[in-house]
């Protein structure tokens, strides 16, 4: 019987839900969207709210619990700096389950979008009280494509790459041609 035990376990081992859905919580974080089964967007609901719960709080213990979920202190910093901020005055659903109603072709899972109800790259303009902007909106995407453009003109011209020639057609092999010895006197 399952008193008293709560959520899904999915078919998988305690360690290996445990890596799955940090893994998970990490690309929705870094992404704002990713695209999964519906049952594992249910639960990985319950893994990446109350994360954004600790960034509203924004405190050091905070801070260490969330990198005890996330293991990496970009995407700490980030939670805390850009996705926080976002949800700032809300009391609850930071994230949203769009099932898309075709299953998955190899198993017939039936797929679904988790997404975060808000967008962090949207709160990233200058705020009046500190007056800096992020690195990330201070670069705008079609600066960093001229920049790289003009890194791709000022390099070396390389030689031409040539094409490979296409393989001769293989003439027709002999036909083998059998001697029939004559055994006997014939």
């Amino acid at each position: 019987m399952r008193h008293r035990n709560s959520g899904k376990k999915l078919n998988r081992t305690p360690a290996h839900r445990k890596a799955l859905f940090r893994n998970m919580a990490k690309a929705l974080l870094t992404y704002g969207k990713i695209r999964t089964t519906e049952s594992k967007a249910m639960v990985l609901r319950g893994v990446v709210d109350p994360l954004i719960t600790l960034a509203l709080r924004n405190d050091l213990h905070a801070r260490r619990k969330a990198y005890k979920v996330l293991g990496s202190h970009q995407l700490v910093k980030r939670l805390f700096d850009e996705i926080g901020p976002a949800f700032a005055g809300i009391a609850g659903g930071y994230t949203r389950v769009i099932k898309l109603g075709m299953p998955r072709p190899g198993d017939c899972a039936p797929l679904a979008i988790i997404e975060l109800t808000r967008n962090a790259q949207a709160t990233t303009e200058v705020s009046p009280a500190k007056g800096k902007t992020p690195v990330a909106a201070r670069v705008k995407p079609a600066v960093k494509e001229k920049a790289l453009m003009k890194e791709q003109a000022s390099a070396k011209p390389r030689a031409p790459v040539r094409a490979k020639a296409a393989p001769k057609p293989k003439a027709p092999a002999k036909a083998a041609v059998r001697v029939s010895q004559k055994i006997g006197g014939e």
